[in-house]
């Protein structure tokens, strides 16, 4: 392998033709007390 990465391509990339996407909000993760809060409800059951 090389050390060096190629970046040539990168550089003759064509912005213009790229697709514009719409980004929603983003899917936080729940806190680690909420997960364990969680489980601790199931062994409860």
């Amino acid at each position: 392998m090389c050390d060096k990465l190629d970046m040539s391509e990168v550089k003759r990339l064509d912005r213009s033709k790229l697709k514009k996407t719409i980004t929603e909000g983003k899917n936080t993760l729940p806190l680690k007390e909420t997960i364990q809060q969680e489980k601790d409800d199931i062994k409860r059951s």
